[in-house]
């Protein structure tokens, strides 16, 4: 099964550790246990609408770990536990992504994307990092268009950037300033650690996507002692984090696009885009200059140049790129749209699918939240910002400029925390497409390198963004569910071959511009 629903996804002692000086062995078999990891979860049905069996409870967390007395917010989870007792051997979270994606489901969507033998180990918990969904949730009270981050660079509008830039920094931080400084990653893998102490668990078990990889490298480095099987599935590299993924956007669409124009012009005869790669190019790049001088209307959308290259990422699924620029064309010629083709679903991938009601801002806000305070890295003069995007929209044409353009945390307070080492050893799975249009394979790789210990299985011509049980057919299901059964790591790395007809198919997963995951704007 394809979990289409993300795509288009502590004892107190050691808490005390990682922020103040580690106590002596005395004074930690001394100190009393906090009174939040004395909860006992009030588990109830999560929804009459939903099985009896997926039960909830919330948690009450420290908002700021090293005053763990002090100010709580509440931490909602979910489980579905192990039908088989007997070969039970664990509690196993997830994450789906983000940062300010909700996990409070994905108990329910593992369940039955899960191969018995894997699913009947573990007790699956779900749940909503602080800031997100039913935990505390935050927001900016940012409208629609302060939420979207596409922005191109150009001269006459760098100033109108960084107005939008400073104006949601600046709400943010009058709308929930209090909390705001403490939802990060590291204050997140406390929580899962939190989770880990309630339900009773030596150690936990944990499949994240995305930025979720991130979230469960963090955890491994905090609390490597507690960690027991754990899959970081389409990796962020941490030595990236954040403004250097944001720009990996830019710089790793380029082989895609160029792999795109080879696969386009190996099918001229069809397409009609060109029948050379630079043929092809010139077409897309003739398109793009058409409609910014007059934009296309394309099934009621009026679809100009910037709108055209923010859709960077479908360049990663050739077969659904090829399609959508033939349809547009056609749109720009004043031709109809080719039979056959689904000009509503292509329109999807163009803008993004937009919601009829306007959607919250928590997602949004969460996002700047954690990629603003995890690390001290963002330039703070607007100067560099113009120069990089002046640079990158010339040196990575597609989204360079995009990608390097002033954000919001030019304007952040500075984090409470630094970002969290990679110093220890991690036993851990990380897992790849090697066409991934959100956490590319240099990132993956990336992440694998920083993790020593780790392993990584590559799915040589895997597409998409989500690897393990997102496509029934990839190579990687078998190595992933084999690590989870057994909790034996590969003897080494693994590259297997994904089928043909997988990287190729029509409704293969796909992204929505600009590909978040598991929904939202521009998430990891």
């Amino acid at each position: 099964m394809r979990l289409k629903r993300f795509a288009p996804l502590l004892a107190a002692a050691g808490l005390i550790a990682t922020t103040v000086p580690l106590l002596t062995a005395t004074q930690v078999s001394a100190a009393p246990v906090a009174d939040y990891l004395k909860q006992k979860p009030a588990w109830h049905r999560c929804s009459s609408e939903q099985p009896a069996a997926y039960e909830c409870a919330t948690l009450k967390v420290p908002l700021d770990y090293r005053r763990p007395d002090g100010r709580t917010i509440d931490l909602a989870i979910s489980r579905l536990k192990s039908e088989n007792p007997a070969k039970r051997h664990g509690a196993m979270l997830f994450n789906p992504g983000g940062p300010g994606g909700s996990g409070l489901d994905l108990p329910l969507l593992m369940n039955e994307a899960m191969p018995k033998d894997v699913r009947d180990q573990y007790d699956l918990i779900g749940f909503d990092p602080r800031g997100v969904g039913a935990s505390s949730p935050i927001s900016c009270g940012m409208d629609d268009a302060e939420q979207n981050f596409d922005r191109p660079y150009r001269p006459e509008t760098f100033a109108s950037d960084v107005t939008w830039a400073r104006t949601v920094a600046e709400k943010c931080r009058e709308k929930s300033g209090a909390v705001l400084p403490y939802i990060t990653t590291r204050n997140t893998a406390r929580d899962m650690d939190t989770i880990r102490a309630v339900l009773g668990e030596r150690k936990i078990s944990y499949v994240g996507y995305s930025y979720g990889t991130y979230l469960g490298a963090v955890y491994s480095q905090m609390f490597p002692e507690r960690t027991d099987r754990f899959v970081l599935d389409s990796g962020v590299d941490p030595q990236k984090i954040w403004r250097g993924m944001i720009q990996v956007w830019a710089t790793e669409a380029e082989p895609a696009f160029a792999r795109w124009t080879q696969w386009a012009a190996e099918r001229s005869a069809e397409y009609q885009l060109g029948d050379t790669p630079k043929a092809v190019s010139d077409t897309f790049w003739g398109l793009v200059e058409r409609a910014d001088r007059e934009p296309i209307d394309f099934e009621g959308q009026k679809v100009d140049g910037d709108l055209i290259r923010t859709a960077r990422g479908v360049f990663f699924y050739p077969s659904q790129a090829t399609p959508l620029i033939v349809a547009l064309k056609a749109a720009a010629e004043g031709k109809p749209i080719p039979p056959g083709v689904n000009a509503a679903e292509l329109k999807r991938l163009l803008t993004g699918g937009q919601a009829a009601e306007p959607a919250t801002d928590n997602g949004t806000a969460a996002f700047w939240a954690v990629v603003c305070g995890d690390t001290g890295n963002w330039p703070r003069y607007t100067e560099q910002y113009e120069r990089d995007a002046a640079k990158d929209k010339i040196k990575y044409p597609l989204y360079g400029d995009f990608a390097s353009n002033i954000k919001p945390c030019a304007f952040w307070d500075r984090p409470v925390e630094s970002a969290t080492p990679m110093h220890k050893k991690a036993n851990v799975l990380t897992v790849q497409n090697e066409w991934d249009s959100q956490t590319p394979l240099s990132s993956g790789q990336g992440l694998h390198r920083a993790l020593k210990g780790s392993r990584m299985v590559l799915a040589a011509g895997g597409e998409g963004h989500g690897v393990y049980l997102f496509d029934p057919a990839s190579c990687a299901n078998a190595p992933v569910n084999s690590y989870l059964a057994t909790g034996r790591l590969p003897a080494e790395d693994v590259t297997c071959q994904n089928p043909p007809a997988a990287a190729e198919r029509l409704d293969s997963v796909a992204p929505s511009k600009p590909l978040p995951f598991p929904g939202g704007p521009g998430r990891f």
